[in-house]
C-alpha cells in the first residue's frame, strides 16, 4: 500500500506569498501584484483569476494592463534608457552583481514561486535560477572584451517570452541586456511566473537597474511592446504562430530582433548499438514534462533497430517519476525527486490527452501509456494539469502530433528504411533547435549531421539552450533574427561598426557564426 503524503510544512503558496509581502512590500499587495514601469511599482489593471497547474487551487494572477498604460511604460523606459546608456560599465557591472546577490539571497523563494506558478519539481525550479545567476555572472566577470567599439541600442530591449523558464531565460536575458547598457521592458507571460518575476524585478529595481515589468493581453499590449518607434529591440521566446507574426511586423519597420520559436526536435537512431546510453538518457528527456524548447518530443529510428531500440526505451520510460512537487511522506523529509509534475494548465493536459486519443483512433499505434496511478500525489488532490507519459508509434499526418511540438510528455516514433527518409523525417518541422543522431559510426555521423536543419546536432547525446559562451540559434521556422549566447548576445542588443552584419537568421540572408 503506498504511503499517505502531506504537503511539506512552509511550503504552502500562503507561506510563499507571505515571504513575498515581507521581502519586497513594495511590490506585493495582500491579494494581488502591481506592474513597474518608471522606476516606481504601479498599481492598475484588472487581476486575472488563476489557479496553480500542482493542485488547481487559487493562486495571485497577472494585473492586466491597459494598452494606453502600456505605452506610457514605454515611453518611461525610454527616458531611462538615455539615461543608462551612460552610466560607466563599471557601475553598471556593479548594480548587476548586487543584483545577482540578493537574488541568490532569495533563491530558495524564487524557486518555491516556481513550483506553484510553473509546475516545476524543485531540483529543476532551483536550477533555473541558478542557471540565471551564475550565467548572468558570467557577463558582469566578461562583458568588458565583449562591448569594445560597441553602443547601447538608441532605445530599450522590449521582452516577450513564455512562461517555462521566467529565470534562466528572461531574468538572465534581461540582466545582460542591462549590462550592455539597455533600459528593458518585460511583459509577464499570462500562464504562470508573475510573482517570481515581479520579485525579480523588485530585487533589480532596488539597485538601480532600469527595469519595466508589465502584464497583460500580448495582441492589446504588441502595439506598445513591439510596434512602438521607442523599442530599440524585440525579444520573444514562444509559439511558432505568434512569433511569425512577431517577425512580419519587426521586419516591416526595420527593427532589430531576436525571436526563438518551436521546432520539432528529432533524435534519430541509425546503425546504433549503444543502447546502454539511450536507456541512461530517456528518462532526462522528459525532465519538467518535455516543456522546454529544446525538448525531443520525436525519435526517428531505422526500422530494423526498432525491436533493440524498445528494449532499451520501454523500460526507461516506465521509470519516470511524476507527482506533486512539494508532497512528501514525513514533514522532516526532502522534496521528492521527480522529473516533472504538472503541465501548465488543465487545459493543456486535455488538449495532449485528446490529441493522442484522436491519433489512436486514426491509426497511431500506443507504445507506451502511464497511469497517474503510479504518480505521488496528495490525498484527493485536484490532478487535472497532470498527464502520464505517452509514446505513440506513426502518429498520423493529420495529427498535430505528427509535425508539432507536443510541449508535454507525449513521445512519437517513426520508422525509416533509408538514409533519405531518415533525413526527412528529422527536419519534418523546417527548422529546430536541436536535434540528435545516434550512429555507432562517426564517419556516419560526419555526413549526415550537416544535413540536419537544427542549430546544434549532438552524437548521441542531447544538446542544450546552453551557457555562458555556449551560442544558440535556429534554422528555418524555429528562429528569426539574431543568434544569441555568449559574446552574440551581446553583439545582438548592442551597435557596432556602420553595415555590421550580426549573425543570425533574417530575412534578406542567414549568417552562422
Amino acid at each position: 500500500m503506498a504511503p499517505t503524503l502531506i504537503l511539506k510544512p512552509g511550503t504552502a503558496w500562503s507561506d510563499a506569498w507571505q515571504q513575498c509581502l515581507a521581502v519586497a512590500p513594495e511590490a506585493f499587495r495582500d491579494d494581488h501584484v502591481l506592474n513597474l514601469w518608471s522606476a516606481s511599482w504601479q498599481d492598475g489593471g484588472r487581476t486575472l483569476p488563476a489557479t496553480t497547474p500542482v493542485d488547481g487551487s487559487p493562486i495571485v494572477g497577472p494585473p492586466r494592463l491597459a494598452a494606453d498604460a502600456a505605452q506610457q511604460a514605454v515611453r518611461a523606459s525610454l527616458d531611462q534608457h538615455r539615461a543608462w546608456r551612460h552610466v560607466p560599465l563599471a557601475e553598471r557591472r556593479a548594480r548587476v552583481g548586487a543584483t545577482l546577490d540578493a537574488l541568490t539571497e532569495h533563491r530558495e523563494l524564487l524557486a518555491l514561486l516556481l513550483v506553484w506558478e510553473i509546475g516545476k519539481p524543485w531540483r529543476l525550479a532551483q536550477a533555473d535560477v541558478d542557471r540565471a545567476i551564475d550565467g548572468v555572472r558570467w557577463y558582469v566577470d566578461g562583458v568588458e572584451p565583449m562591448l569594445a567599439g560597441r553602443a547601447p541600442l538608441p532605445g530599450p530591449v522590449s521582452n516577450i517570452a513564455s512562461w517555462n523558464y521566467p529565470m534562466s531565460v528572461l531574468v538572465h536575458a534581461m540582466l545582460v541586456q542591462a549590462l550592455a547598457g539597455n533600459a528593458v521592458i518585460a511583459k509577464a507571460p499570462t500562464d504562470g511566473g508573475v510573482a517570481c518575476l515581479t520579485l525579480a524585478a523588485a530585487l533589480a529595481a532596488r539597485e538601480g537597474l532600469p527595469i519595466t515589468l508589465v502584464s497583460g493581453s500580448g495582441g492589446e499590449l504588441s502595439e506598445a511592446l513591439v510596434r512602438s518607434p521607442e523599442i530599440g529591440c524585440v525579444s520573444f521566446v514562444g509559439g511558432r504562430d505568434t512569433g511569425a507574426r512577431i517577425a512580419t511586423t519587426v521586419a516591416d519597420l526595420g527593427k532589430r530582433h531576436i525571436l526563438e520559436q518551436e521546432g520539432l526536435n528529432t533524435w534519430g537512431v541509425w546503425n546504433h548499438t549503444d543502447w546502454d546510453a539511450l536507456t541512461a538518457v530517456i528518462p532526462k528527456l522528459f525532465d519538467y514534462g518535455k516543456q522546454r524548447c529544446t525538448a525531443y518530443p520525436r525519435f526517428v529510428v531505422q526500422r530494423s533497430l526498432f525491436a533493440d531500440f524498445l528494449a532499451a526505451y520501454l523500460p526507461a520510460v516506465r521509470s519516470i517519476r511524476l507527482g506533486h512537487p512539494l508532497a512528501v511522506e514525513h514533514p522532516d523529509d526532502p522534496l521528492p525527486e521527480l522529473d516533472f509534475g504538472p503541465l501548465i494548465n488543465a487545459a493543456k493536459a486535455k488538449e495532449l490527452d485528446d490529441q493522442v486519443a484522436e491519433a489512436i483512433d486514426r491509426g497511431a499505434v500506443p507504445v507506451h501509456h502511464g497511469s497517474l496511478a503510479d504518480g505521488r500525489f496528495l490525498p484527493g488532490q485536484d490532478t487535472s494539469a497532470y498527464l502520464a507519459p505517452v509514446t505513440l508509434l506513426n502518429p498520423p499526418p493529420s495529427s498535430p502530433l505528427h509535425h508539432a511540438e507536443p510541449f508535454g510528455p507525449v513521445d512519437t516514433i517513426v520508422l525509416v528504411d533509408t538514409e533519405a527518409e531518415l533525413l526527412a523525417a528529422m527536419n519534418a518541422s523546417n527548422g529546430a533547435l536541436v536535434a540528435t543522431l545516434a550512429t555507432d559510426d562517426p564517419q556516419t555521423y560526419a555526413r549526415l549531421s550537416p544535413q540536419i536543419r537544427a542549430f546544434k546536432v549532438g552524437h548521441g547525446r542531447p544538446r542544450s539552450r546552453g551557457d555562458r559562451d555556449e551560442l544558440f540559434g535556429g534554422f528555418g521556422h524555429s528562429w528569426r533574427g539574431a543568434f544569441v549566447g555568449g559574446e552574440l548576445l551581446v553583439k545582438a542588443v548592442t551597435t557596432g561598426p556602420p553595415g555590421e552584419r550580426p549573425p543570425g537568421n533574417f530575412p534578406d540572408y542567414h549568417l552562422m557564426p
